[in-house]
């Protein structure tokens, strides 16, 4: 569990720092970008939502049937 910890630390930091590079962009630049780059994002957005929605209606559905086994 220690080395887990001496491990994952360092990844962490490397990841936050790694993240920052990045930094924001001038004005001008951030002016003329749009959202049509990020296209793959809202459609995977859209399939979580969609999965979890599923997954809701599933055990409501289950629920539904035990609760009319019970009322048996």
């Amino acid at each position: 569990m220690k080395r887990l910890r001496i491990v994952a630390l360092p990844l962490v930091v490397l990841l936050l720092v790694a993240s920052d590079l990045g930094g924001q962009l001038p004005g001008d630049q951030m002016a003329t970008q749009s959202l049509r780059a990020y296209w793959h994002v809202f459609i995977a957005y859209a399939i979580a939502i969609v999965m979890v929605l599923g997954w809701v209606v599933s055990i409501a559905r289950r629920l539904a049937r035990i609760e009319a086994q019970l009322g048996q």
